[in-house]
Protein backbone atom coordinates (compact mmCIF):
# COMPACT_ATOMS: atom_id res chain seq x y z
CA UNK A 1 0.00 0.00 0.00
CA UNK A 2 3.00 2.00 0.94
CA UNK A 3 4.63 2.15 -2.83
CA UNK A 4 1.37 3.14 -4.55
CA UNK A 5 1.23 6.35 -1.93
CA UNK A 6 4.52 7.36 -2.86
CA UNK A 7 3.62 6.66 -6.98
CA UNK A 8 0.97 9.22 -6.75
CA UNK A 9 2.88 11.27 -4.67
CA UNK A 10 5.16 13.27 -7.22
CA UNK A 11 1.69 13.37 -9.34
CA UNK A 12 0.41 15.62 -6.68
CA UNK A 13 2.53 17.49 -6.09
CA UNK A 14 3.29 18.66 -9.97
CA UNK A 15 -0.51 19.47 -9.55
CA UNK A 16 -0.08 21.29 -6.52
CA UNK A 17 2.89 23.51 -8.16
CA UNK A 18 0.43 24.06 -11.22
CA UNK A 19 -2.50 25.40 -9.12
CA UNK A 20 0.26 27.71 -7.04
CA UNK A 21 1.58 29.25 -10.14
CA UNK A 22 -2.00 30.10 -11.58
CA UNK A 23 -2.55 31.37 -8.34
CA UNK A 24 0.55 33.63 -8.50
CA UNK A 25 -0.12 34.62 -11.71
CA UNK A 26 -3.36 35.87 -11.18
CA UNK A 27 -2.66 37.54 -8.11
CA UNK A 28 0.29 39.62 -9.97
CA UNK A 29 -2.62 40.55 -12.99
CA UNK A 30 -4.89 41.66 -10.73
CA UNK A 31 -2.20 43.60 -8.26
CA UNK A 32 -0.81 45.26 -11.92
CA UNK A 33 -4.30 46.58 -12.90
CA UNK A 34 -3.25 49.52 -12.54
CA UNK A 35 -4.48 51.90 -15.72
CA UNK A 36 -1.60 52.56 -18.10
CA UNK A 37 -1.27 56.47 -19.44
CA UNK A 38 -3.48 57.49 -21.99
CA UNK A 39 -2.10 60.21 -23.01
CA UNK A 40 -2.97 61.65 -26.65
CA UNK A 41 -2.23 64.32 -29.12
CA UNK A 42 -5.31 66.45 -27.80
CA UNK A 43 -5.51 66.16 -23.82
CA UNK A 44 -3.63 68.23 -21.05
CA UNK A 45 -1.59 64.32 -19.72
CA UNK A 46 1.84 63.55 -19.87
CA UNK A 47 3.35 60.80 -21.86
CA UNK A 48 6.95 61.78 -22.32
CA UNK A 49 8.70 64.70 -23.85
CA UNK A 50 6.32 66.37 -26.80
CA UNK A 51 9.44 66.93 -29.40
CA UNK A 52 10.31 62.55 -29.88
CA UNK A 53 6.64 61.64 -28.84
CA UNK A 54 4.39 63.84 -31.29
CA UNK A 55 6.94 65.20 -33.50
CA UNK A 56 9.09 62.39 -33.89
CA UNK A 57 12.14 64.43 -33.15
CA UNK A 58 14.37 63.84 -30.39
CA UNK A 59 17.25 65.97 -31.93
CA UNK A 60 15.82 69.47 -30.36
CA UNK A 61 16.12 68.12 -26.65
CA UNK A 62 18.19 68.98 -25.40
CA UNK A 63 18.80 71.90 -27.56
CA UNK A 64 22.56 71.79 -29.23
CA UNK A 65 23.46 75.68 -27.74
CA UNK A 66 21.95 78.01 -25.72
CA UNK A 67 20.65 81.41 -26.05
CA UNK A 68 23.35 83.26 -24.55
CA UNK A 69 25.82 81.22 -26.93
CA UNK A 70 23.56 82.20 -29.98
CA UNK A 71 23.13 86.19 -29.34
CA UNK A 72 27.03 86.07 -28.74
CA UNK A 73 27.86 84.31 -31.95
CA UNK A 74 25.35 86.41 -33.95
CA UNK A 75 23.13 83.87 -34.90
CA UNK A 76 19.37 83.69 -34.97
CA UNK A 77 17.48 81.90 -31.89
CA UNK A 78 13.91 80.65 -31.84
CA UNK A 79 12.94 80.12 -28.42
CA UNK A 80 10.18 77.93 -27.81
CA UNK A 81 8.46 78.09 -24.42
CA UNK A 82 6.44 74.92 -23.72
CA UNK A 83 5.42 72.28 -21.01
CA UNK A 84 4.97 68.22 -21.82
CA UNK A 85 1.52 67.97 -20.55
CA UNK A 86 -0.79 70.71 -22.78
CA UNK A 87 -2.40 69.68 -25.56
CA UNK A 88 -1.41 72.98 -27.41
CA UNK A 89 2.19 72.35 -26.62
CA UNK A 90 1.65 68.74 -28.24
CA UNK A 91 0.14 69.98 -31.52
CA UNK A 92 3.05 72.95 -31.79
CA UNK A 93 5.54 70.51 -31.90
CA UNK A 94 4.58 69.12 -34.98
CA UNK A 95 5.22 73.09 -35.93
CA UNK A 96 8.46 73.46 -34.41
CA UNK A 97 9.60 70.05 -36.31
CA UNK A 98 8.64 71.49 -39.47
CA UNK A 99 10.75 74.60 -38.54
CA UNK A 100 14.14 72.98 -37.40
CA UNK A 101 13.66 70.99 -40.66
CA UNK A 102 13.83 74.16 -43.22
CA UNK A 103 15.68 76.67 -40.41
CA UNK A 104 17.45 74.17 -37.98
CA UNK A 105 21.28 74.30 -39.74
CA UNK A 106 21.15 78.17 -39.98
CA UNK A 107 19.21 78.90 -36.79
CA UNK A 108 20.01 78.02 -33.37
CA UNK A 109 16.51 76.12 -31.75
CA UNK A 110 15.85 76.49 -28.61
CA UNK A 111 13.00 74.91 -27.04
CA UNK A 112 12.59 75.56 -23.33
CA UNK A 113 10.60 73.25 -20.93
CA UNK A 114 9.19 76.06 -18.63
CA UNK A 115 8.77 73.72 -15.30
CA UNK A 116 12.56 74.11 -15.80
CA UNK A 117 12.79 78.01 -15.79
CA UNK A 118 14.22 78.53 -12.37
CA UNK A 119 11.94 81.36 -10.66
CA UNK A 120 13.79 84.55 -9.29
CA UNK A 121 13.35 88.00 -8.85
CA UNK A 122 15.22 89.19 -12.31
CA UNK A 123 17.01 87.56 -15.03
CA UNK A 124 20.08 88.12 -17.37
CA UNK A 125 18.64 89.30 -21.00
CA UNK A 126 20.70 85.92 -22.08
CA UNK A 127 18.34 83.66 -20.30
CA UNK A 128 15.33 82.24 -21.63
CA UNK A 129 13.21 83.46 -18.38
CA UNK A 130 13.86 86.53 -19.23
CA UNK A 131 11.73 86.41 -22.44
CA UNK A 132 8.66 84.51 -20.71
CA UNK A 133 5.62 85.83 -20.51
CA UNK A 134 3.71 82.94 -18.53
CA UNK A 135 1.52 80.96 -21.06
CA UNK A 136 2.50 78.30 -23.22
CA UNK A 137 3.04 77.49 -25.89
CA UNK A 138 5.18 80.88 -27.00
CA UNK A 139 7.63 81.66 -29.46
CA UNK A 140 10.39 84.40 -29.44
CA UNK A 141 12.28 84.90 -32.46
CA UNK A 142 15.78 87.05 -32.31
CA UNK A 143 17.69 88.01 -35.97
CA UNK A 144 21.42 88.31 -36.23
CA UNK A 145 21.82 91.15 -34.04
CA UNK A 146 19.97 89.97 -31.17
CA UNK A 147 17.08 91.98 -31.92
CA UNK A 148 13.19 90.58 -31.50
CA UNK A 149 11.66 90.26 -34.32
CA UNK A 150 8.51 88.26 -33.05
CA UNK A 151 7.50 87.10 -30.05
CA UNK A 152 3.88 85.21 -29.71
CA UNK A 153 2.18 82.82 -27.79
CA UNK A 154 -0.06 80.35 -28.72
CA UNK A 155 -0.19 78.37 -32.19
CA UNK A 156 1.71 80.81 -34.36
CA UNK A 157 1.15 79.49 -37.21
CA UNK A 158 4.02 77.93 -39.44
CA UNK A 159 3.92 80.18 -42.25
CA UNK A 160 3.67 83.58 -39.45
CA UNK A 161 7.12 82.51 -38.32
CA UNK A 162 8.80 81.29 -41.81
CA UNK A 163 7.83 84.60 -42.78
CA UNK A 164 9.97 86.57 -40.39
CA UNK A 165 12.80 83.87 -40.93
CA UNK A 166 12.31 84.76 -44.45
CA UNK A 167 12.72 88.70 -43.19
CA UNK A 168 15.63 87.37 -41.04
CA UNK A 169 17.69 85.62 -43.51
CA UNK A 170 17.16 87.70 -47.12
CA UNK A 171 14.68 85.47 -48.81
CA UNK A 172 12.28 85.94 -51.29
CA UNK A 173 8.53 85.99 -49.75
CA UNK A 174 6.44 82.49 -49.76
CA UNK A 175 4.24 83.69 -53.01
CA UNK A 176 7.53 84.17 -55.09
CA UNK A 177 9.44 80.94 -54.41
CA UNK A 178 8.99 77.44 -56.35
CA UNK A 179 7.59 75.16 -53.37
CA UNK A 180 9.58 72.45 -53.46
CA UNK A 181 8.20 68.76 -53.41
CA UNK A 182 10.00 65.93 -51.85
CA UNK A 183 11.12 62.83 -54.03
CA UNK A 184 12.14 59.71 -52.48
CA UNK A 185 14.76 58.40 -55.40
CA UNK A 186 15.73 55.02 -52.56
CA UNK A 187 14.37 54.02 -49.49
CA UNK A 188 16.73 55.89 -47.26
CA UNK A 189 17.09 59.00 -48.90
CA UNK A 190 15.06 61.46 -50.73
CA UNK A 191 15.76 65.22 -52.01
CA UNK A 192 13.75 68.76 -52.93
CA UNK A 193 13.01 69.12 -56.19
CA UNK A 194 10.61 71.06 -58.66
CA UNK A 195 7.51 68.86 -59.87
Amino acid sequence: MKGIKLQFLPNLVLKWRRFLSLVLLLVCLLSLSTSPAFAELKDDRYDGNIFVVYAGNGSLVPPRATLAAALNEHKPALLVFYVDDSSDCKQYAIVVSRLQAFYGGVTEMIPVDVDSIVPTQTYDSTEPGYYYSGAVPQVVLFDQSGQIVLNKTGQVPYEEVDDQLRKVFDLLPRSETVELKRRSFNELNSELTEE
